[in-house]
Parts: structure tokens; C-alpha cells; sequence
């Protein structure tokens, strides 16, 4: 029979950037210790996010420790539009959101943090967005004593982490047998590709976004990622990610030049492709990207050990399809106290009315507008 340590429970809201900052070691040991985790609730990428987009005296960092060990930690924010709410670090280049939670103290640490987190929500909802299935904030839901509610959020597609000849046999044989001529005509045109170091990261970063910004010109594209601040959070963020193997950097050559440069980050059990940029030049020599990109995640061994998944993160584009993809919806969890229960209200039925837009835009783009007349 095991016991359970007891330790002596304290619990803190961090509202200093610069206390933020230098949590990064226990912050770490945490993570490491939340199975759940993903590399979105690494400290290089909230610190370096809260640096770049985080609004002054908005912080709110819940520190649940134990003998003075961190146990649980939730980053949040405080912002008041469209009403009173605390929301995830991380915003919209974030794909997963989450609390962290020591699995050797979630004895301790989860019923802390809940009513820690209950607390804060006498005064504002909690609005936790973009939660992937299984990830740590569903065990505060499952006990929270208030009002709450569970709306989908983002779709995202995945796909098995298995060698290219494996993903290849999945698809239908016409279609596969297009794709095997697609990697044929990548070798016969020269392209390969390399892990780049953590000491090169920024430049290769740099590179990535150029190629993003000349691959996408003339469409449309986010325009996030065309501002300086995005290119500084990365420059910033991923170094340390790539160090600690967290990110994967990858740089695709032919004729001697870097044509494409690919990002991806790594959690225990999948790798997913977060952004990447391609030389116009590449897509007029007709080589296939989403190929020539999933060949190399595919068959790198960085890409191996545990994972299961090979993720393609968010968003629902045609290309990713083609691949037969498994789709995931991530959640989007709205605690409340009966004083802000009206709140909740209205962050569902905004939700709702945003689900019946996208569902009209969707049907709009399949079958035209009607014509008046």
C-alpha cells in the first residue's frame, strides 16, 4: 500500500512580469511533472508571450506549493473586454492552453488550485479556451462547484505517427499513388532537408518568416504573423524550446539554398507542425509541400520515442485532408460563481452566435450565395 506525502499547502496569484520571469527552473520541474502538458505551457513560451502581448497590471499567475515545491500553476490574465474574464497566456498563437498539475501531489495540488481559481471568479469569469482532450483543467471543471459550461473550440487534425510508406498506405491507392510520384519528383528535383541547431534558431526563424511572408503574398494570410512582435516571440521562445527539445527547426535545401523552413513542437506523445515558410520559387517547380514536409517529420528520428501522433495542430485546410487526418476539437471550459453566472451566459450565447456565422460562411462558400433578385 502506498501513502501520500501530505505537505503543507499554500497558495499565491502572481501579478509581478518580473517574479513571472524567474520561475523558469521550478516552473519547468512542474511541467516535466504534468503528464499533460504541452510545449505551449513551457516557461520560454508564456514568458517570452506575456513580454511581447501581455498588458501591464493584467497578470495573473495561480502558484499552488507545497513544502514550498510548485504543485499546480495556472497562467492566466485578467482582461475586460467584451466582459470581465481571466483567459489563458498564450492568445491566439496558442494552440493548446492549459493548467499544470504535479501527478505526484494532484492529491493536493487540484483541489488547491480549484478553489483558488473559484476564488478569482467571484469577480470575473474564467474563460479557459483552445483545452485539448485530456489536458488538466477538465479535472477543475469535473469539481467545480459554480456555474460552468463546455462549448467546442478549435477543429484539429491529426494524423498517426508512423514512417511515410505507412501514412502513404492509408489513403486510397490512386491518391497514393499520386503522392509517391510527388516524393519521386522531390528527389529527382534535389531537395533535402537538416535539423538546425539551437545556436542557429534565430537566423533559421528569420529565414521562416521571410519565406512566410513571400509564400503568402497577394492572399490572404494572418496578419499576426507579419508583425515584429511575432518574430520577436519566437526569436525569443524557441531557442530555449529547441535546447530543452521542446521544437524542431527544420531547414529544406536545394541547389544550396534554404527553400523552406519548417517549425514544429514535441510533447511526450506528439509532434505538431506550428508554421513554416516555403520560396514561391519551390511551389513553381511544382513541388508539393505538405509532402515534402510530412516526409521529413516522418522520417526523422527526432520524431521518434514515444510520440503517437503526429499533430497538424489547428485549423481545417483542404490540403491537410487529403491525408485522412483524425479530427480533434479542442474545448473551450467557462467556470463561474452565481455573481458571474450572467457572465457566463454571455460568453455562451456569443459562442453560439459565432458557431451559427461559421456555419453559414461554410455553407456560403460550398454553394455560393443566392442571388437577389
Amino acid at each position: 500500500m502506498t501513502t501520500a506525502t501530505v505537505r503543507a499547502v499554500s497558495v499565491e496569484v502572481c501579478t509581478d512580469e518580473h517574479a513571472f520571469a524567474e520561475l523558469a527552473g521550478e516552473w519547468e520541474r512542474l511541467r516535466r511533472a504534468c503528464g499533460a502538458a504541452t510545449p505551449f505551457q513551457s516557461h520560454a513560451w508564456l514568458n517570452s508571450w506575456w513580454r511581447s502581448y501581455g498588458t501591464p497590471g493584467g497578470l495573473r499567475l495561480v502558484l499552488v506549493r507545497g513544502d514550498g515545491e510548485l504543485l499546480a500553476a495556472a497562467p492566466l490574465m485578467r482582461v475586460r473586454r467584451p466582459f470581465p474574464a481571466l483567459v489563458p497566456i498564450g492568445g491566439a498563437i496558442t494552440d493548446f492552453c492549459d493548467v499544470l498539475l504535479d501527478e505526484t501531489a494532484a492529491a493536493q495540488g487540484a483541489p488547491a488550485l480549484a478553489e483558488a481559481l473559484a476564488d478569482l471568479a467571484r469577480t470575473a469569469l474564467i474563460d479557459f479556451r483552445e483545452v485539448r482532450p485530456g489536458g488538466v483543467v477538465e479535472r477543475i471543471y469535473d469539481c467545480w462547484p459554480g456555474p460552468r459550461h463546455l462549448v467546442p473550440d478549435s477543429l484539429c487534425l491529426e494524423l498517426p505517427a508512423v514512417p511515410m510508406d505507412q501514412l502513404i498506405g492509408r489513403l486510397p491507392s490512386t491518391r497514393a499513388r499520386r503522392i509517391r510520384n510527388k516524393i519521386s519528383k522531390l528527389g529527382r528535383l534535389g531537395v533535402e532537408w537538416r535539423v538546425v541547431g539551437h545556436d542557429e534558431t534565430e537566423g533559421a526563424l528569420r529565414r521562416l518568416l521571410l519565406l512566410h511572408r513571400l509564400q503568402w503574398q497577394g492572399r490572404k494570410v494572418a496578419p499576426e504573423h507579419l508583425r515584429p512582435r511575432f518574430l520577436e516571440h519566437l526569436v525569443r521562445s524557441v531557442p530555449a524550446m529547441v535546447r530543452s527539445g521542446d521544437a524542431v527547426v527544420r531547414e529544406f535545401v536545394l541547389d544550396g539554398a534554404v527553400v523552406a523552413v519548417a517549425l514544429t513542437v514535441l510533447s511526450r506523445r506528439w509532434e505538431g507542425l506550428y508554421l513554416y515558410g516555403v520560396d514561391p520559387q519551390l511551389l513553381e517547380r511544382k513541388a508539393d509541400v505538405s509532402t515534402m514536409l510530412l516526409r521529413a517529420l516522418t522520417e526523422d528520428p527526432v520524431a521518434g520515442g514515444e510520440r503517437q501522433v503526429l499533430s497538424l495542430l489547428r485549423g481545417d485546410e483542404p490540403y491537410k485532408h487529403r491525408w485522412h487526418p483524425e479530427t480533434v476539437v479542442n474545448q473551450r471550459l467557462l467556470l463561474a460563481r452565481r455573481r458571474t453566472a450572467p457572465l457566463l451566459a454571455a460568453a455562451v450565447g456569443e459562442a453560439a452566435a459565432r458557431a451559427r456565422a461559421k456555419k453559414i460562411l461554410r455553407r456560403n462558400a460550398t454553394t455560393g450565395s443566392p442571388k437577389s433578385g
